[in-house]
C-alpha cells in the first residue's frame, strides 16, 4: 500500500534565520503591519510503498531524520496525507 506524508523542515528556534529576517522587514517595509516574524523552511511530499502503516511511519521518521534535515539546526514534522 501507497502511504502519503508532508515533511515539513524549519530551523530550529535557537537558529539564526535570515531569509525569514529579509522577508519579514520586507513585509514590513512594502505595508503589511503587524507581522513580527517569518521562519522559512522546506516542506516535502513522500510516498512509501509499505506493508504497514507503522512500517511507513519508521521509514518516514527515518528519512526525514537522516536525509531530509540535518538534526543540528533544523527540526521536522510530518503529516499523513
Amino acid at each position: 500500500m501507497i502511504y502519503k506524508y508532508e515533511v515539513k523542515i524549519l530551523l530550529k528556534d535557537n537558529v539564526n534565520d535570515p531569509q525569514g529576517l529579509t522577508i519579514t522587514e520586507s513585509a514590513n517595509r512594502i505595508g503589511f503591519a503587524g507581522i513580527k516574524n517569518i521562519r522559512s523552511g522546506k516542506v516535502f511530499n513522500v510516498e512509501i510503498d509499505s506493508d504497514s502503516e507503522k512500517e511507513a511511519q519508521k521509514n518516514i521518521e527515518e528519512i526525514s531524520d537522516k536525509l531530509l534535515s540535518n538534526p543540528i539546526i533544523e527540526k521536522f514534522s510530518y503529516e499523513k496525507l
